[in-house]
């Protein structure tokens, strides 16, 4: 195929811009270097967009309801279905690590894609059966509580948990691919590329968003009100579709090879090791140094200048058969460390993401919910706002701020990625004074109108002053998720960009993990006296505003450290600079 488009040039002045035409380190689906014109771009990156809407579907069709039907149709208790839905999020956000891995070292990504999409679409098969099964052994059974203490019953649980874990797997191994693969798609050294590439993060988010949000509403009401087996079936359905639509992008996809050439992570740490190895060594001992290439900054070489270690050669080290590293591995190694003080300041604003779904909702179910007569919105359905309101900047962002910061920095993406996720994580700070700041007025309310001792009532206060902190957290979502997003791709080692991803969705994971251990402690702590704790059953004596100031200062200061961070931060690539 390329070998005939090359043909076609008739004259010498035609064939200059084809020789330029191929995207470096990129084959078409024969294996051959793939075209410029025939591959790649908003053509190949639509497909993938279209997937990834369509596996968030899936998976929140899945998530945003899960509570209800294992406390219902699985009669477990409210802690244990609360204990099972944490436990089977968390390895869904820790898996994409290993899914990653298998691409970026082994499978590829294209082909991580196709098995990951059929372990999902096996796992939501089953799941819709086990639903089926479940809804036939209690369609005649009274105490809903007991349904399922016969072994058959018990086989229908574990077929349920057996299913929704190879989600988790499918997933694991779906969602870091194929963004890294979308993002593939675009040429980085090429300009007018590289700005496509920065606004295709920002569609991506807007494509999940506006899934996410329709799912909610859909799905959860064809669960609740319907039947589970559909619930469950409607994802599987569409994801067949989703693995179809990928399929036939095929013939335009640029693929980067895996071939069999060392592993990354190999590579990696092998740096590492000889750097250790080397550790005491004195520069009177040294044979051969390599020096820094011209093209490489001088702050990169002397930054970590420790893992300058793995380039020393003595003379006898052939004998030893020890492997010689060469500046790039070097480079490498220190392009993974540079990530880590970024993604450890990143940790804080991850654990204020947690709070919307369950505190933010926690104050939402004490105040007035009616909208109109007769329609009482549920405290949940705020969340829908962070959503919405990432649609609605999304767009704004990519097609009116971008262009106008660039006209001034003159950079491709506006604004640098570290300065867009420092705005996000300074919007956050400010949700969380907005947080603290409604909450004493509902405390006030509270305590105005003779409620305090009175946990079940309703406050004479609307719902939609919370509204605020929702949008102000979508907000902070589209500069500080988007960003973190495109700085875990670009910055990583091309050949770890899966990783690069998966590392981004562990921040989301961690962050709960610390949310829920800092709850825990302050539970703890200020439950000890006796007196009532900042998590009180009754809200009206709880101090929910003490947990958002405590958070917007810790946010703070993590806000300070990442600007500290981010100012000693020597990016990967000129083109992001």
């Amino acid at each position: 195929m390329a070998i005939s488009h090359l043909s076609d040039a008739e004259s010498p002045d035609e064939q200059v811009p084809l020789v330029h035409s191929t995207v470096d380190g990129v084959v078409d689906y024969k294996g051959n270097p793939a075209l410029r014109a025939n591959s790649g771009g908003w053509r190949s990156a639509s497909f993938l967009i279209g997937v990834e809407v369509a596996e968030r579907f899936a998976y929140f069709g899945i998530s945003c309801n899960l509570i209800t039907y294992l406390t219902g149709s699985l009669g477990q208790s409210t802690a244990t279905a609360a204990e099972n839905v944490n436990a089977w999020s968390g390895t869904a956000q820790l898996l994409p690590l290993l899914g990653a891995y298998v691409a970026d070292s082994f499978l590829g990504r294209y082909r991580t894609i196709i098995l990951a999409s059929l372990i999902y679409i096996l796992g939501l098969g089953l799941l819709s059966l086990s639903a089926m099964l479940a809804s036939l052994s209690t369609s005649g059974d009274i105490d809903s509580t007991k349904v399922m203490s016969s072994s058959s019953d018990e086989l229908v649980v574990i077929l349920f948990f057996f299913s929704l874990y190879l989600v988790a797997i499918g997933q694991g191994g779906h969602k870091p691919c194929v963004q890294a693969f979308g993002a593939d798609q675009f040429d980085g050294e090429d300009p007018k590329e590289l700005r496509a590439k920065s606004s295709f993060f920002n569609w991506w988010v807007f494509g999940v968003c506006a899934g996410g949000s329709v799912t909610v509403f859909v799905l959860s009401y064809i669960q609740d009100n319907l039947s589970w087996g559909l619930g469950f079936g409607i994802p599987c359905i569409v994801m067949v579709v989703a693995l179809g639509v990928f399929l036939l992008g095929t013939r335009t996809y640029r693929y980067s090879p895996v071939g069999d050439k060392e592993s990354p992570f190999v590579r990696i740490g092998g740096v590492f090791v000889a750097a250790v190895r080397n550790w005491r060594t004195t520069p009177s001992a040294i044979a051969i140094e390599q020096e820094p290439p011209p093209t490489l900054p001088c702050r990169s070489h002397q930054q970590f200048k420790f893992l300058n270690k793995a380039l020393l050669r003595f003379p006898d080290s052939s004998k030893q058969g020890s492997k010689i590293y060469t500046i790039s591995d070097v480079e490498e190694a220190k392009a993974v460390l540079r990530l880590v003080p970024i993604w450890a300041t990143s940790l804080v604003y991850a654990i204020v993401y947690a709070q919307c779904s369950t505190f933010f909702t926690k104050q939402g179910a004490t105040m007035e919910r009616t909208i109109f007569p007769g329609f009482d919105i549920p405290a949940a359905s705020l969340q829908s706002l962070i959503g919405l309101a990432m649609v609605v900047i999304i767009p704004i962002y990519d097609l009116l701020f971008v262009p106008i910061a660039r006209a001034f920095t003159g950079k491709p993406s506006g604004i640098t990625m570290l300065q867009r996720i420092g705005t996000g994580m300074l919007l956050s700070v400010i949700c969380m004074v907005v947080a603290a700041l409604v909450e004493i007025k509902r405390l006030k309310t509270a305590q105005e109108y003779g409620l305090v001792d009175m946990p079940d009532a309703t406050l004479p206060i609307s719902i939609l002053w919370l509204v605020p902190q929702y949008v102000l957290s979508g907000v902070a979502d589209v500069f500080a998720l988007v960003g973190l997003q495109e700085f875990f791709y670009d910055q990583v080692p091309v050949e770890l960009r899966s990783v690069g991803l998966a590392l981004y969705i562990s921040i989301l994971g961690v962050g709960s993990l610390l949310s829920g251990l800092l709850v825990t402690v302050i539970e703890e702590v200020s439950g000890s006296d006796g007196g009532s704790s900042w998590f009180a059953d009754n809200l009206n004596r709880a101090h929910l505003d003490y947990f958002y100031w405590l958070l917007a200062g810790i946010s703070a200061v993590a806000f300070v450290a990442f600007l500290c961070c981010a100012k000693s931060y020597i990016y990967n690539r000129r083109s992001t600079m």
